[in-house]
């Protein structure tokens, strides 16, 4: 897969992957119920409806696609920037685009080369659509003692087939489209890409250069098109929006993965609360489970009794029953009156209870674990009540991940790049023209026109039709202006 010369993957029967780490993170917390699962294509089985996702993944790996009456099309970014732009929000939710396009100037794409302008990123990120520009990286060698020179093309635009692209330049040669190349090699390897395009004597290496970024895709552009769904609904999305759009949809993750969480504590405390009343009452429990004739009487036996509660009302000393108490428990169960009435769950983690935990140690292990759990549910319960807390887990967490994962910019940026013209294409030298009687003009290279010597070099370069004389003639470049006027 991503073959820069296209080639095609093995059968899918021989082919595997393997996730990278930071792919990990777009899976972190699926199962504490932080997202929706919904069934699959054909109803066997339960698939997430969106991924719990720690990273803007939109951004920073792109995204692609088509569907019925719309497509997608979103070029990757690099994670320190990105993460910079959140973080930006986060602080100051009211910034503007231009003050995220500041830490977020342009895409950065994974096959590097040079964005050339930044006017239709620009256009990209405040209206959704736009255009980015992007080059090949080149550098120029010199040949045969410095005789020659030759291009060496070291990086290609996002996305380009590298074969496509030297079959084309191979086209352009033949046709004569393109003059001054006289070989053309792929040379790249394990260490990275190297093609060598060796020029003929004395030609110029930036107007060959041009001609290519005219002429081939070591020019090229990419079509900005962020549209992503949105509370199931696509919308073309500017950079603040979609950014604005991960930071809620982490604020739900959190959210959900705490009520998760506390819930799960809660369950915990509930647990080690029947542990302690057990511990308490160790003698009378086990009379009463040896009498039972199966587990089922010996759990109705359980929680028929009301227990001695001490243990347990120290434990409960400092901590708000309410709050520690699982949702959905029948007030029947805890403490009541002067005694400890045990619950279903309960009474069966008494029951499963191995006879090591009988120890007094293990009772001081259960009431400094019952402690530690208090303070997580205080803790999950302060999350929930304080948006600020949310947003200093999502900023921490960002962080992290920056920390971790985050590298340099790969695609370099050229500000106020502009557009070729017919200059650039053309090489700079002297030429004699000529117009004849009869509205004939012409041009040719001033070397055409040497000193004359035996054989008339400069009168045979300068031949016209039997019938027809030179008129006007004069020196000129090729990048002058000529201004002509005619009575007709």
């Amino acid at each position: 897969f991503g073959s820069v010369d296209g080639d095609n993957a093995a059968a899918m029967r021989y082919t595997e992957i393997r996730m990278s780490k930071i792919a990990h993170e777009l899976l972190e917390d699926i199962d504490k119920e932080t997202v929706d699962f919904g069934p699959n294509y054909d109803g066997s089985e339960q698939e997430p409806l969106i991924m719990p996702a720690r990273i803007p993944n939109l951004l920073i790996n792109g995204s692609a696609g088509i569907a019925v009456g719309m497509a997608t099309n979103i070029p990757p970014h690099n994670l320190n920037e990105v993460v910079n732009a959140c973080l930006l929000l986060l602080e100051k939710p009211e910034s503007s685009i231009d003050a995220l396009i500041k830490l977020m100037p342009a895409p950065d794409f994974p096959t590097a080369g040079i964005i050339h302008g930044t006017s239709g990123v620009k256009e990209g990120y405040r209206t959704g659509r736009g255009r980015v520009v992007m080059r090949g990286r080149t550098h120029v060698e010199k040949l045969d003692k410095g005789n020659r020179e030759a291009l060496i093309v070291d990086e290609l635009p996002y996305q380009v087939n590298k074969k496509t692209f030297i079959e084309k330049i191979a086209e352009l040669v033949n046709d004569k489209k393109i003059e001054g190349i006289s070989d053309l090699r792929d040379e790249s390897d394990k260490s990275g890409m190297r093609v060598v395009i060796e020029l003929k004597r004395g030609e110029n290496p930036d107007v060959i250069l041009n001609n290519l970024y005219k002429q081939t895709q070591l020019q090229d552009s990419f079509g900005m098109n962020m549209v992503a769904l949105i509370d199931g609904q696509p919308k073309l999305l500017n950079l603040k929006q979609i950014l604005d759009a991960f930071l809620r949809h982490r604020r739900e993750v959190i959210t959900r993965r705490t009520v998760f969480e506390l819930r799960k504590a809660r369950e915990r405390g509930h647990i080690l609360e029947g542990l302690a009343v057990a511990l308490a009452n160790v003698d009378e429990m086990i009379k009463i489970i040896k009498a039972a004739p199966t587990p089922p009487d010996a759990k109705k036996e359980l929680m028929a009794r009301t227990w001695k509660s001490a243990v347990v009302e120290g434990m409960l000393k400092g901590a708000a029953m309410e709050f520690s108490r699982p949702e959905g428990l029948s007030k029947e169960f805890g403490l009541v009156g002067s005694g400890y009435k045990l619950s279903d769950i309960q009474a069966q983690e008494i029951l499963q209870l191995r006879l090591q935990r009988l120890t007094g140690l293990e009772q001081e292990k259960i009431v400094n674990e019952y402690k530690e759990i208090m303070n997580v549910i205080t803790d999950l319960l302060d999350i929930l009540a304080t948006p600020a807390r949310v947003t200093a887990i999502i900023a921490d967490e960002l962080k992290a991940i920056k920390e971790q994962y985050g590298d340099k910019r790969r695609s370099e940026i050229v500000e106020n790049a502009l557009d070729l013209s017919t200059e650039d294409l053309i090489t700079a030298e002297d030429v004699v023209v000529t117009l004849s009687h009869t509205g004939y003009i012409k041009s040719q290279a001033l070397a055409e026109y040497r000193a004359q010597k035996r054989g008339g070099r400069g009168k045979q370069a300068a031949t016209t039709k039997d019938d027809d004389f030179i008129d006007k003639m004069f020196v000129a470049n090729t990048h002058d202006n000529i201004l002509c006027f005619s009575s007709r």
